[in-house]
């Protein structure tokens, strides 16, 4: 299963030095790739900030450092005021990096150490400090540096990642550079696009430096950065002589007494991305405001496994969860689910069940939802821990589980056993009740239409996290509701043909 050609790879950070190595081996010179990373990050710099006069340049040891050298040699040369500050003595550096410090001095740009008493000035401050080879907490005086910096209140550009962000998770273990942009070289690093790192990296420009990592066939990307061309290739328009039955009839079991919102939310989405035909099977009490709103979607009140049963026999697809509690109706409304051997989506108090029950089950043909609570019940761990090392925790979970999961959150993943793809959409504002509902309600509505539960996972979490978007600039992040995204949603699956092929360069 490859990715689209619209996707970008991701990697770990010791597998991006390794395509450093094998560069550098081919092109003989190792100051080269230095420098033209370091000309890179400038003109990105000067790109965003052109009426920047005076920067504040902080530089490492290593040859993180070393770009942060190059950086300050080309602003002073430029006529720049550069305040550049060594966290390692510069009589200490070696290699690359001792070189690199060498261009800054004869641009007339001299290194005053770091001590707590120092004053950082400027308008703009670049954070090459730490860089993919530091992991766990910042010691001093990186720890002091990074608090001083987010402390200014200045714009900051970090050079290949924030100083304090673990690039191959994207965890904080304390204090880390909260950067406005990150400009990240040879391979984007998967550590960069999700979790806790999402709140310190800002924009993210990412910089080949000529180098195409997928020319080197042995080096595989760990993930693939989702695009939203990927909708147009995977939902072309219909055929003239397609029927509602080509397109798959989904049953929503949602709604125990008194949740109503969640099967009237779930459902609706399972309609507006073009299910064939959708039915609800939820408490009596809620189907008089589903005619009301839905008249289209088939509702019906169940009581338990016996009502159920003719339901889950006529559909193709079932989705269950969604406000079912986890009483008995709720049970029933699983063990229906399962019992019927049918692919089904499974979220909210579906997986709490799922958590709760001894019995080993494990299948090739469900889709797990998952937020990072769900995660760590069903992995027996703490939400800390998933959030820690989300590749890690999706990867275990398909480990543990089967089918198709779906780990939610900032930079969500989808992972099915062949291919994890991360999503770079969304915004805050999704932070609010019933967004899962319609995340569960896209993906069932896809799963009838799509050749696998994979690809209706990974077309349902980017349709939903770009409809969140385009709601999200239309009218705010505060405020948006789970049911604003339905008009978007249903514009967005009906995508525009693509006539191009992205650019990895």
């Amino acid at each position: 299963m490859t990715a689209s050609s619209f996707q970008r790879p991701l990697y770990l950070a010791e597998q991006v030095r390794e395509l450093d190595r094998r560069t550098i081996e081919a092109e003989g010179d190792s100051f080269a790739l230095m420098r033209r990373a370091g000309e890179s990050a400038y003109d990105t710099l000067r790109a965003r900030w052109p009426q920047m006069r005076r920067l504040c340049v902080l530089c490492g040891g290593g040859n993180n450092g070393g770009d942060g050298y190059v950086i300050a040699a080309l602003a002073a040369a430029e006529g720049l005021v550069v305040d550049l500050v060594a966290l390692k003595p510069v009589a200490e550096l070696e290699g690359d990096a001792r070189r690199a410090a060498v261009m800054a001095a004869e641009a007339g740009v001299e290194a005053v150490d770091w001590n707590d008493e120092l004053t950082l000035d400027g308008e703009l401050m670049v954070d090459a400090m730490l860089g993919t080879g530091a992991s766990g907490a910042p010691r001093e005086p990186y720890a002091a540096a990074i608090t001083e910096v987010n402390a200014s209140g200045r714009p900051v550009m970090a050079v290949d990642v924030p100083s304090g962000v673990d690039v191959d998770t994207g965890h904080v273990e304390a204090e880390a550079i909260s950067a406005t942009l990150t400009i990240t070289f040879i391979g984007d690093k998967f550590g960069l696009h999700t979790g806790a790192a999402l709140d310190r990296v800002g924009d993210i420009v990412y910089a080949s430096l000529g180098v195409d990592p997928l020319r080197h066939g042995d080096i595989v990307p760990v993930a693939w950065r989702q695009a939203r061309e990927d909708l147009a290739a995977a939902l072309p328009p219909r055929t003239p002589n397609s029927h509602k039955g080509a397109h798959g009839h989904v049953l929503v079991i949602a709604g125990a007494p008194g949740m109503g919102g969640a099967a009237l939310m779930t459902s609706e989405m399972v309609a507006r991305v073009g299910a064939g035909k959708v039915s609800l099977a939820t408490d009596a009490a809620h189907v008089s405001a589903s005619l009301t709103r839905f008249p289209e979607i088939m509702a019906r009140g169940v009581r338990g496994a016996p009502d159920l049963e003719p339901m889950v026999e006529a559909a193709d697809v079932v989705a269950v969860g969604p406000g079912i509690e986890t009483g008995a109706w709720g049970q029933a409304a699983l063990q229906s689910a399962l019992d019927a051997g049918k692919p089904c989506v499974i979220d909210a108090d579906g997986l709490n069940l799922l958590a709760g029950d001894e019995r080993e089950r494990r299948r090739d043909d469900w889709i797990l939802t998952p937020h990072p609570g769900e995660a760590g019940r069903l992995l027996g761990i703490s939400t800390a821990d998933v959030q820690r090392d989300r590749r890690d925790a999706v990867i275990a979970l398909h480990r543990r589980w089967g089918g198709t999961i779906v780990l939610k959150g900032a930079g969500t993943l989808v992972y099915d056993g062949e291919r994890l793809t991360l999503c770079p959409f969304g915004n805050p504002g999704m932070a609010s009740g019933g967004m899962g509902d319609a995340l569960t309600g896209i993906i069932a509505g896809l799963a009838g239409q799509l050749e696998s539960p994979g690809e209706a996972a990974r077309i349902g979490v980017l349709l939903h996290a770009l409809a969140a978007d385009a709601a999200a600039s239309d009218a705010g992040e505060r405020g948006l509701l789970a049911t604003d995204l339905a008009s978007y949603a249903r514009t967005l699956a009906n995508p525009q043909p693509v006539s191009s092929h992205a650019d990895h360069t």
